[in-house]
């Protein structure tokens, strides 16, 4: 897809396409897209994914590189624009490293904000003129409720996802006459092997209105959503997921 009126199938790249929650927003992207599998280090774990794709019959391949790393991610990105523009970009990476504020080392907090906040920017700076040049993409951001509201032993993770609320709306000003738009998406409590070893069943009930942990399937959904052709003018938005927590 070049234009609103020329259709292809659009490649898309999932940072953090590794994980529990990235791998299932590649799996419901490779519906309608080409997608591109991103891990950190192990691509062996990214390979995984794009293997299970093309083998229910999606297009996908495997990368790997360091978001922090400036330099690293844009020979990677130079790389993957050889084949053409990347027009769906979901900025899924992002670490926890918690600690209560007066107890949290500078590297804690620094690399926190790296991963989630620097990180969008070396990955999604070298791909924006080319989405310009298609005049259509999607940028969908994977933020937190802690951004919202913020939690407890999470001053860093909270700090870095608001910081991409505020990256969010102003890219989404900046590309909206593009026709490109720019969303994050808030999950809450999701199920997964994180949610696992700090949530117990009764303290969800307690917390989330839906008395349940969300999926990585339902958040692929919304994000997928997003980075459709129906979400044309649904631009520089904070969409909460998060089984009725109050944001």
């Amino acid at each position: 897809m070049t234009t609103e009126g020329t259709m292809r199938r659009v490649r898309a790249l999932v940072t953090g396409g590794s994980g529990e929650i990235g791998g299932a927003i590649c799996r419901r992207l490779a519906r309608d897209h080409d997608v591109v599998v991103h891990a950190n280090g192990r691509i062996d774990r990214a390979d995984a994914v794009g293997d299970a794709i093309n083998a229910a019959g999606g297009v996908a391949r495997a990368v790997a590189f360091d978001v922090c790393d400036a330099d690293a991610t844009r020979e990677a990105i130079d790389g993957l624009l050889v084949d053409g523009p990347i027009q769906v970009l979901v900025n899924n990476a992002g670490i926890h490293d918690d600690a209560s504020f007066p107890g949290m080392r500078a590297g804690q907090w620094s690399r926190v904000i790296d991963v989630s906040l620097n990180g969008f920017f070396h990955v999604t700076q070298p791909l924006t003129m080319p989405m310009i040049r298609t005049r259509w993409g999607r940028i969908v951001n994977v933020s937190s409720l802690a951004a919202l509201v913020g939690n407890r032993g999470q001053v860093n993770y909270a700090a870095a996802k608001a910081a991409l609320h505020g990256a969010t709306h102003s890219l989404a000003l900046e590309l909206a006459s593009r026709g490109i738009t720019v969303n994050a998406v808030a999950p809450g409590i999701v199920a997964g092997s994180m949610t696992a070893a700090s949530f117990d069943a009764d303290t969800i009930a307690t917390m989330v209105p839906m008395k349940r942990a969300g999926t990585p399937d339902e958040v692929a959904a919304l994000v997928a959503f997003l980075a459709s052709r129906d979400a044309a003018y649904i631009t520089g938005q904070i969409v909460s997921i998060n089984g009725g927590i109050p944001s």
